[in-house]
């Protein structure tokens, strides 16, 4: 699946009609999982990636960086809220053993069918119920765009969802949008802030590198952290 000519106008089409659909933009604060909001864009976008905001159709360039430098060499992965799947397909190439998971069931079966000969567990499960034995159990957790997705009252709890992953001596990245402290968000999204972005050291996580970066589009341009933690082994 490639982007084709009209690509970026369908995927702008989808924003503006999401943007209107989301109770989040509405304050309607229900469901502060937004679960039901993303199992909605999965069934509107009928298979047509343009209509999800969030996929590029290619994995995170600093995530290849950075496995360009820490192939995986059988251990094991996991990929949180994988979405169609680049991210996860990309640490599969690298010789990690992986497991990627979401939370809405379309998601996987579109991400399983993209990749079907890929070395990769797809799975159906929700960050904050996950099975007994994948906690502490995976070599290399990644992390792209899932915090932010949620208001900020929930992302404590979700943060300490994703580090509850990390084996000991295990390696945590974490992709995110990124703000000021002191700076208003109306979201969705809602970037992390820097405190925000040092929950992870909660759960017994040490940062042990920090990138920050922009991303520029035509009518805007984006703050973002690529950040890699470290449980102690």
């Amino acid at each position: 699946m490639t982007r084709d000519g009209d690509f970026e106008a369908r995927r702008q089409a989808a924003r503006d009609r999401l943007d209107a659909d989301d109770p989040a933009m509405k304050a309607e604060r229900d469901d502060t999982s937004r679960s039901g909001f993303f199992a909605n864009v999965y069934e509107k976008a009928q298979g047509d990636a343009a209509a999800v905001p969030w996929a590029d159709l290619e994995p995170k360039p600093q995530l290849l960086n950075w496995l360009a430098e820490h192939p995986g060499q059988g251990r094991r992965a996991i990929d949180v809220a994988c979405g169609l799947g680049d991210n996860a397909a990309a640490l599969a190439d690298a010789g990690y053993d992986t497991t990627a998971f979401d939370y809405t069931e379309k998601a996987v079966n579109w991400a399983r069918r993209r990749f079907p000969v890929k070395p990769v567990d797809w799975q159906v499960a929700d960050l904050l119920n996950l099975p007994a034995n994948w906690r502490g159990a995976f070599d290399l957790v990644h992390e792209c765009y899932t915090v932010q997705s949620v208001p900020p009252e929930r992302h404590a709890e979700f943060s300490a969802a994703i580090a509850s992953l990390v084996a000991p001596g295990g390696t945590l990245l974490v992709y995110a949008r990124s703000r000021k402290e002191d700076e208003q968000t109306d979201g969705p999204p809602w970037p992390l802030t820097p405190s925000e972005l040092d929950l992870y050291a909660a759960s017994g996580l040490k940062r042990e590198a920090s990138d920050s970066f922009d991303i520029v589009r035509p009518d805007k341009t984006i703050p973002h952290r690529f950040d890699v933690w470290r449980r102690a082994g």
